[in-house]
């Protein structure tokens, strides 16, 4: 009967992945919520095998790999269109904000906070690069670079997390 709860477990564990999953879209830290709950699963039945550290590792780097690219992709973005670091820097904590700010006030479900995120990260590059001297156009595209690259950073970020899924599945469905 055991047997029968722990596949039951794993069906839970997939379910509760693809929602973790999910919420990246809404810049939360959806693709460590897998991991975790992955994790937690391999400590409570590590007897059986489901779970090996070679998998544990991987998905971890994975998780990594795609935080840095979402951190990072809205200060390249901005960058490669022209900003200055400052302007970069201010993609960052204007994605921050945005993505905050946008989660109460876009009234879009699961994408106000991807709205916000790219508008906040776009808006601040622009201020910023305005604020520095830079000419109204070459500001204009450091900020639509900036909010491109938030949205290619997540997106980015998602399609890791559906890597990750897909190989804990493969990994449920192997043993």
């Amino acid at each position: 009967m055991e047997h029968y709860l722990v596949y039951l477990a794993l069906v839970l564990l997939m379910l509760l992945n693809a929602f973790w999953l999910m919420l990246v879209l809404v810049t939360v830290p959806g693709n460590w919520m897998m991991v975790i709950s992955t994790y937690l699963f391999a400590w409570w039945r590590w007897q059986d095998g489901f779970f090996g550290w070679a998998l544990l590792a991987t998905i971890t780097v994975l998780a990594l790999i795609g935080e840095l690219i979402e951190f990072f992709a809205g200060a390249g973005g901005a960058r490669r269109a022209g900003a200055t670091w400052k302007g970069a820097i201010a993609a960052i904590l204007g994605a921050v904000f945005g993505g905050l700010s946008g989660t109460f006030v876009i009234p879009v479900p699961l994408f106000g906070t991807l709205i916000g995120a790219c508008f906040g990260a776009g808006l601040m590059t622009w201020i910023v690069e305005r604020h520095s001297g830079s000419e109204k156009e070459k500001s204009l595209r450091s900020g639509i670079g900036a909010g491109t690259g938030v949205l290619i950073g997540t997106l980015s970020k998602f399609t890791i997390g559906c890597i990750i899924w897909i190989i804990i599945l493969i990994a449920a469905i192997w043993n």
